[in-house]
């Protein structure tokens, strides 16, 4: 099957939105990642929802895990006054990745692989249109999942 036929509508958000907004839709959908588009409707990037949360923990719980035993909820910054006035460029933690994504003729086991590979719940489709390429979907790995277990 291909990755045209497998995408399904997913709500993106762009890197100038509100991170506070962003974050309630994030919650609201119950999603597994948020997908990042940018100016032009190309992917930024695909952030996995445990990645979402780095905002809101200490540097020391992060840098070194083994003290987060010693962490309390009064420890984790409150995420609203956190993301306050950031966007969502300024909120997610891109470190230079390319986002995952694929072209409409891509198959199954591909996207399977690239997920796998990246660890990432989401692939974004993205079709190129002469010079320009936008997002005409998404891929979860639960969509994924339901593919391959019907097909046995």
């Amino acid at each position: 099957m291909r990755a045209y036929d497998l995408a399904d509508p997913y709500p993106s958000v762009s890197t100038d939105d509100d991170a506070v907004a962003t974050a309630r839709l994030f919650v609201e959908r119950r999603l597994p990642a948020l997908l990042v588009v940018d100016a032009d409707q190309r992917p930024y990037a695909v952030v996995p929802g445990s990645q979402l949360l780095r905002v809101a923990l200490p540097d020391f719980a992060l840098e070194e895990p083994a003290l987060a035993v010693s962490l309390r909820e009064a420890d984790i910054e409150s995420l609203p006054e956190k993301l306050r006035g950031l966007t969502v460029a300024q909120w997610i933690p891109r470190h230079g990745a390319v986002p995952a994504v694929v072209g409409p003729d891509a198959g199954a086991a591909e996207i399977a692989v690239l997920m796998a590979r990246t660890h990432t719940p989401l692939v974004a489709v993205v079709e190129a249109d002469g010079e320009r390429t936008r997002t005409v979907g998404a891929i979860t790995a639960a969509r994924l999942m339901d593919y391959f277990l019907t097909q046995g």
